[in-house]
């Protein structure tokens, strides 16, 4: 028996509107990823069953967060996904990086860690390239600015201490929360690593600007903190008889 035209677009609108009906009554953790990202593809082709082709982006790119953050090309070689369905899933992801930074603003540093860390995480986990994101403090360590100062490859030869500190004077900012992701998944730090973190210490110490923190971002929820594995107590000790001198 043929199923008519009219018959499908009918049963389409019932899938679309009772997904709908699933994430307004009990929020988005009822729903699946692949449900997830239906609702946004469907944002771009309201008209449009977009079951199959969530299904295909999630098999190709492996998980949500990494099909969030795949070039609008990459989306659109999955076959049924066009520039308004891209454009949605980009738009999205950037409303979301955007609510998580202006949601730090003036939040005391050491009360909201865990804003931070979620902020850091969403914005660089899955980069394929290498992002290194700073923090601005103030006295009383409250969130004054978060600023992308650097892609590519992060070391110690990329990373200007003279410019990061400029910055932070124009600020006016007293400490500093430094942030960088590792696209290989592996949040353990490098000897450039160390590097990199004992140089920038030691240029903010001569400014009288704190360096709290170094955070490495993996491909998972977590991120390693130079801080709390007793590294930036470490550097400190160290760099103090230097400055001492």
């Amino acid at each position: 028996m043929k199923i008519k035209k009219h018959e499908v677009e009918k049963k389409g609108v019932g899938h679309r509107q009772r997904l709908r009906d699933k994430f307004l009554e009990r929020s988005i953790d009822a729903l699946t990823d692949s449900e997830v990202l239906e609702l946004l593809l469907i944002l771009g082709t309201p008209r449009k069953d977009c079951k199959e082709q969530a299904r295909a982006l999630l098999r190709h790119f492996g998980s949500l967060p990494r099909v969030l953050e795949a070039p609008s090309s990459e989306l659109q070689k999955i076959k049924g996904v066009g520039p308004n369905n891209s454009f949605a899933v980009h738009f999205l992801h950037e409303v979301a990086r955007r609510y998580l930074k202006h949601r730090l603003k003036e939040k005391r540093y050491l009360n909201s860690s865990r804003q931070v860390a979620d902020y850091l995480i969403h914005s660089m986990r899955d980069l394929q390239h290498e992002v290194f994101t700073v923090i601005f403090l103030d006295s009383s360590h409250a969130i004054v600015d978060t600023q992308v100062v650097a892609r590519g490859t992060v070391a110690s030869n990329t990373i200007y201490p003279r410019e990061l500190v400029k910055l932070a004077l124009e600020l006016n900012a007293a400490a500093l929360v430094v942030a960088h992701n590792h696209p290989s998944g592996n949040i353990e730090p490098s000897q450039q690593d160390y590097r990199l973190t004992r140089t920038l210490y030691l240029a903010c110490s001569f400014m009288n600007i704190r360096l709290l923190d170094h955070l490495i971002i993996g491909n998972a929820e977590t991120a390693y903190s130079f801080a709390d594995h007793g590294v930036m107590a470490s550097i400190g000790r160290e760099c103090s008889h230097m400055l001492d001198q």
